[in-house]
């Protein structure tokens, strides 16, 4: 008989030396398209930035508990938790228990919000004495696949063990895994990409349905609530991380191969073998570690496995001894400690002993070693697995016709993070409703975007291909084509930059001239004329991409901003370096398709582009065709982006209802005649 590793292993679909030689990659890196290089340099700067900001935090105790409020406030608001969603009534439901040996299970559910089930099995001790209490472990579970009878199933050995040493454990289904199984890799490989604009993560649920989970936990008479727990492997060693960060009640943590870092997730990609439950989204741009740091004082037992491919060493290696300097400003430098086991990504007999024991320590006061931790495990016998409890028992809803036919769970990624819901403003309100708006858009979308942004640079290339085209640096090593189109009048009504519609999924290896047709389109004779191709969107930086893992575009919120958002600093560098040429010329944007909206974006942030002009702009950051801005949905869509722009003019190409809105606002600001939407022209 063998332990079974691959009940316990996440899925690559799913889910202290900064150079040090030990350093672990997954995989190689792209190289098939000329910007493959580019990007992955700019990604790894970035990441290798952030890393070093950990530093600050840890300056002094004053410095760290200073901060903590606006800390917490920050991490549930990138989970998609802040404000915290409503605490509903829970409608806990057993559907059915049995008796084990030394403990009973009882099948439950619960509704962390009206219609979001959360399936899970509670262990108990067989006999407890009238009016005693007991600790209570919250078990997250891994990725591991077991069809309709929920992911709980594979972890049951833990369930037993803790009720048989007299603890309450509550062992919870994921929301992908669950019985009524819904997504978690919307952006890994399901092409849910207004994820990033909802602002929403499945760790984010994870979390909530955790947090709920404990609210349960402390209802109970057998239950102590300043005596709880929360631990799991895989996926949920970081669910482990996410709730007892959230939820100051959890007195005890120990996530399981639950956390890398930035520079293991972005240069090292170990990003492409997680699933998006894996990752909150760096809003606020912090160092990774920070995560977990919101634990401390509270003890904290990191554990991890040395040949492990998704969590590895160098990377373990970084976090415990940040997090160690973090512990020891509060004087609890005995309060966290490392585990480190010998082996692959699963649990084994050390890593079992050392978690009961370490909640034993810290529950119970126990400190003597756990010498059963192998009794009643899933395992593998001649080939087939092997359960303590047939899992069909443990189903919460025992028959499909059981399934409640109010939930949620499949549809929750669409209403779990509100939406914003934003008015016309009044006439004397106009100012307020734009100096609000603008600065919720600098504060949650575009903080990674300095303001006011610095003009691009002139850099030489060797390979230019001809005259009238410019390389321009927009950032430190990201590179854009700028292109004139004819030659300059020599008194220019105006400076139009265009930005092509090539944002979405841009071809690879296709010729293509963005500046063909542009001055018939937009009626610019009279007009100084460029074209700008912002990063990932002209021949030479295209990057290559995968589906999975998508590994650009989910690093990019990993750092805090998307690939939409560079494009739209792109504009705005490229617009100041025009200005700076061109002197006290105007200088406007046009744009069609998708690009309008990143163009409209750069006008809103920059009030010196003096006018917007857009053929077929896609009207709500929902739609496939509409680039991605974290959390823009929490803040606006685009009807309302563009009244952002009053009073300046703008010229719609456009027949969508939707921009009566837009006209609405225009109106408020009294710019009514500043703006025009016209349909478009019949081809």
């Amino acid at each position: 008989m063998r332990i079974l590793p691959a009940l316990l292993m996440v899925l690559v679909i799913c889910c202290s030396d900064l150079n040090s030689a030990r350093a672990q990659a997954l995989g190689l890196p792209d190289n098939a398209n000329p910007g493959d290089k580019q990007i992955q340099e700019y990604l790894g700067r970035l990441a290798t930035q952030n890393y070093s900001k950990f530093a600050g935090d840890v300056a002094s105790h004053d410095v760290w508990t200073k901060r903590l409020v606006e800390y917490r406030q920050e991490y549930l608001y990138m989970l998609g938790l802040h404000p915290l969603p409503e605490r509903t009534p829970l409608h806990a439901t057993i559907t059915g228990s049995l008796n084990g040996d030394g403990y009973v299970v009882d099948m439950i559910h619960y509704q962390s919000k009206p219609g979001l089930y959360v399936t899970g099995n509670l262990y108990r001790p067989a006999k407890v004495e009238p009016g005693q209490k007991l600790p209570a472990v919250f078990y997250v579970c891994g990725h591991a696949k077991r069809g309709r009878d929920g992911n709980k199933t594979a972890y049951q050995s833990h369930g037993i063990w803790f009720a048989r040493h007299g603890y309450v454990c509550l062992v919870v289904d994921t929301l992908q895994l669950g019985e009524i199984a819904a997504i978690h890799h919307g952006t890994y490989s399901e092409n849910r990409w207004w994820w990033h604009s909802r602002g929403y993560t499945s760790a984010g649920v994870e979390c909530w349905n955790g947090v709920r989970g404990i609210d349960y936990l402390i209802s109970r008479a057998d239950v102590d609530p300043e005596r709880i727990a929360v631990t799991g492997i895989s996926g949920g060693g970081a669910a482990t991380i996410w709730i007892a960060a959230a939820d100051e009640r959890v007195k005890v943590a120990v996530p399981v191969s639950g956390m890398a870092d930035l520079l293991s997730y972005v240069p090292n990609r170990v990003i492409n073998g997680h699933c998006d439950c894996m990752f909150l989204y760096n809003t606020f741009d912090w160092p990774w570690v920070r995560i977990a740091g919101l634990i401390a004082p509270r003890p904290m037992l990191f554990a991890n496995s040395d040949n492990d491919h998704i969590f590895p060493m160098d990377a373990n290696d970084r976090v415990i001894n940040q997090l160690e300097r973090l512990y020891s400003l509060y004087g609890a430098s005995d309060k966290v400690d490392a585990m480190v086991s010998v082996g692959g990504h699963a649990y084994r007999k050390d890593l079992r002993e050392s978690i009961y024991r370490f909640i034993n320590i810290h529950l119970k006061d126990d400190s003597r070693p756990v010498t059963d931790s192998e009794i009643d495990l899933v395992a593998e016998v001649d080939g087939k697995v092997k359960f303590p409890i047939d899992p069909v028992k443990l189903r919460v809803f025992a028959k499909d016709s059981d399934l409640p036919t109010d939930q949620l769970n499949t549809t929750i990624d669409e209403h779990f993070v509100p939406a914003a819901t934003v008015d016309v403003p009044s006439a004397d309100g106009f100012a307020d409703w734009r100096n609000s708006l603008t600065a919720e858009l600098r504060r949650v979308v575009f903080r990674a975007i300095p303001m006011p942004v610095p003009a691009a640079l002139e850099r030489d290339d060797p390979l230019l291909p001809q005259p009238g085209q410019t390389y321009l640096e927009t950032e430190p090593g990201i590179r854009v084509l700028l292109r004139k189109v004819g030659e300059i009048p020599a008194k220019p009504r105006r400076i139009v930059l265009h930005i092509p519609n090539r944002l979405i999924d841009p071809p690879l290896g296709v010729k293509y001239d963005p500046t063909k047709g542009v001055a018939d389109r937009f009626g610019m004779a009279s007009d100084g004329l460029y074209v700008c191709e912002p990063r990932g969107t002209a021949q030479d930086s295209t990057w290559t991409r995968r589906n999975p893992p998508n590994y650009v575009e989910r690093s990019h919120v990993l750092l805090g901003q998307t690939v939409y958002t560079g494009r739209v600093r792109d504009v705005l560098a490229t617009a100041k370096y025009l200005r700076s040429i061109h002197n006290d010329i105007p200088l406007h944007v046009s744009c069609e398709g998708s690009s309008s909206i990143v163009a409209a974006y750069a006008a809103v942030l920059d009030p010196e582009i003096a006018g917007v002009e857009m053929i077929e702009p896609p009207l709500t950051h929902m739609g496939t065709d509409a680039p991605l801005f974290l959390n823009i949905l929490r803040v606006a869509d685009i009807p309302e982006i563009l009244g952002l722009l009053a009073p300046r003019p703008l010229t719609i190409v456009s027949n969508d209802e939707r921009l009566k809105k837009t006209a609405k606002i225009y109106a408020a600001a009294g710019a009514e005649k500043q703006i025009t939407i016209k349909p478009p022209v019949a081809r």
